[in-house]
């Protein structure tokens, strides 16, 4: 299916910024959809675009995670692989995009009735990992992810039509206020806002390691936090953040000795598959927006 067959809802990387209101549900499930959810947090969900778990996994598997998170970082054909993204300064991992294909470790993740239920009874279907990476933010100068909104950035560039799209971030080292945590404006999900500037080719070979294209102004940022906040996320090791994909959303840079790690999987609704990019001259290499879409089982 190409953009030419599918409307584009989202303008986005014109010659002017534009703010859309949302046209799709965040909540896709019917209410009584079973689920490890309650109609309360499902309800928060709606409201605020996200929801916190105290304690998704327990002590011992996070304990398993991270062993497996550090031998795929100490890996030599890991760092080589073109799924590893180095710091710009100091040349360690900053992530390894698709760990569910990776390891075996990572790909049970993935399908644990804890993670993929929460993501079945948001998106109301069967779903796909559209992408999943362990992110790394050692102490000490780690940088940080810029405000942005991934559905711009998975629309643009990607090709996905709607915003039917989840992503789930599991704390695999305590999250604290100073070691460059994930910051969401709630209630911004309500609202899209188109970036101004064309695409480059190959422009995410730039963007995983400084945000660019898709870059949100100034002043436009201004307006969402005056209008919504700001909320940082803080919890223990095991806790997790499930967020929708138009959450204006970064983290700050770890300049503290702690590190911050954690495993991020994005979920995609099979009824909402990838077609060609809206606002990019090719697609994203598949390991980034995956275009395989078989269901998650």
């Amino acid at each position: 299916m190409t953009t030419a067959t599918v409307k584009d809802l989202y303008p986005t990387r014109g010659t002017a910024e534009v703010t859309v209101p949302r046209q799709d549900p965040v909540v896709w499930g019917a209410p009584d959809t079973p689920g490890p959810i309650t109609t309360t947090d499902l309800q928060r969900y709606e409201r605020d675009g996200f929801l916190a778990v105290d304690q998704l996994i327990t002590p011992d598997e996070v304990a398993l995670y991270k062993r497996e998170l550090d031998r795929l970082v100490s890996d030599p054909d890991v760092r080589a692989d073109e799924r590893s993204i180095v710091e710009p300064k100091s040349k360690e991992i900053r992530s390894v995009f698709e760990v569910h294909r990776i390891s075996e470790v990572f790909a049970n993740l993935v399908r644990d009735p804890r993670v993929v239920g929460r993501a079945r009874q948001i998106l109301g279907s069967d779903v796909y990992v559209h992408q999943s990476r362990i992110n790394v933010k050692p102490g000490f100068g780690a940088s940080g992810f810029y405000w942005h909104s991934d559905f711009e950035t998975w629309h643009a560039e990607d090709g996905l039509p709607n915003m039917r799209t989840v992503s789930v971030s599991i704390a695999l080292t305590e999250n604290l206020d100073t070691n460059g945590g994930l910051m969401i404006m709630p209630g911004s999900h309500k609202t899209f806002l188109g970036c101004a500037g064309a695409t480059p080719k190959d422009n995410y070979k730039k963007s995983l390691q400084m945000q660019d294209a898709g870059t949100p102004s100034d002043e436009a940022l201004t307006a969402l936090a005056s209008e919504h906040g700001i909320r940082l996320f803080t919890g223990k090791a095991g806790s997790a953040t499930w967020f929708d994909c138009n959450c204006m959303h970064g983290s700050g840079d770890n300049i503290t000795p702690y590190p911050r790690s954690n495993v991020f999987i994005v979920f995609n609704s099979v009824e909402n598959t990838a077609v060609e990019p809206f606002a990019a001259p090719v697609r994203r290499p598949e390991f980034i927006g995956a275009r395989d879409f078989t269901p998650v089982r």
